[in-house]
Parts: C-alpha cells; structure tokens; sequence
C-alpha cells in the first residue's frame, strides 16, 4: 500500500519524528500528531525549513489542531541504551501518549519502535513529505529549543540558545575551555574522547 491509498483510505494517521538526536547534551525528544480535518496542511513544512518565529506560531497553530504528543528519553537512557535505542524509545512514548489510537503511524527515518498493537511504517524524508510527521517535528523542535532555553540560563558559556548543544566551533570550543557539564553525553565521542583520553 502507497503513501497516497492510505491518505484516501484513512485520515487516523499519526505522524512521528525525534529532534535532539545528534546534540551533545540533554535528552532526546519525540512527538506524535493526529491532524484533524480543521488543520491546513499547506501551512506545514520540515522544521528545519522554518524559522523560529514561524515554528512557535506553527506549534501553537498543531496544538490546537490536532491530536499530540510531545515524549523524551533522557540523557542517562542515551548512555545507557545508546542514541538509536533511547531515540526509539521516546517515539514509543509518544505513540503511547496519544489521547486517541492512530489506525496507521508513519515514522520519519529508516527505523521503527517495537510496539504490539500498532501499525508502524517508516518514511525517508517522512518529515518532507507526510504532512503529520512535519507537524511533528515543529512540536518536537520547538519544545525541545524551549528546555535548550531553560537549562542555559546557568550555562551560557556553552551557547546552548544558539547552537541547542550540537557540536558547533563555539560550543567545542567551551568544552575545552571550561570542561564538560551534567548535561553533556559521555557515551558521545567528543565528550568521551575528553573523559577517556588516548
């Protein structure tokens, strides 16, 4: 079954993607979105198509136009289960949040979350293509920037308003100058090769 048969067959398709997953601190998060019929799709676009003015109007445009989600997996869980796992982990969360059962869940990606009971497909590029997973990944982006927000209050050294903790020049540059904090990734390898140096 193609794409466009489940659209015609089905409008109870829940859309999923992850943001944070290559960032060197904090968790990684995940939302699920069930659009209703309210919602104009044309408005949706790949988060990382759109400014940050125009994800949190479009956040608070999905969240009162759909059924959501929002789910995270923290940093211990990465370190513990490895990003993959602990990023499959928050997609299974949000799934199981969600305040009504999808018929069909598309995935961005190549990999899909083990859960009984549930009709799981992944899309490649899914968060171009699929409208719900687009509005996913706004929800996603955007409450994950706001927690980027929140924590870098006490570490602004770090730049994490600007670069949300991926490995940027100014942000490698602050690791070396004043260390890693509780919030950075051991398990990842600049933060690792500083912890266990050859």
């Amino acid at each position: 079954m193609n794409l466009k048969s489940i659209f015609k067959i089905n409008l109870n398709v829940a859309g999923v993607d992850e943001v944070g997953r290559g960032s060197l601190i904090g968790p990684v998060y995940a939302s699920a979105v069930i659009l209703k019929k309210e919602c104009d799709i044309k408005k949706l676009k790949d988060s990382k198509q759109l400014t940050k003015k125009k994800r949190e109007i479009l956040n608070k445009y999905i969240k009162k136009n759909s059924y959501w989600s929002i789910a995270s997996a923290s940093k211990k869980e990465i370190e513990k289960l490895n990003i993959l796992n602990a990023t499959l982990l928050a997609m299974q969360r949000a799934i199981k949040k969600l305040k009504k059962k999808p018929k069909i869940v598309l995935i961005d990606g190549n990999r899909i979350p083990k859960m009984k009971n549930y009709n799981l497909k992944y899309v490649i590029k899914g968060d171009q293509k699929i409208p719900q997973i687009s509005a996913a990944s706004i929800i996603a982006k955007v409450s994950r920037d706001n927690l980027m927000k929140k924590i870098s209050k006490n570490f602004m050294k770090y730049h994490w308003i600007r670069n949300c903790g991926y490995g940027t020049r100014d942000h490698l540059s602050a690791i070396k100058k004043f260390g890693i904090t509780k919030h950075h990734r051991k398990t990842f390898k600049p933060i690792h090769n500083i912890l266990s140096p050859k």
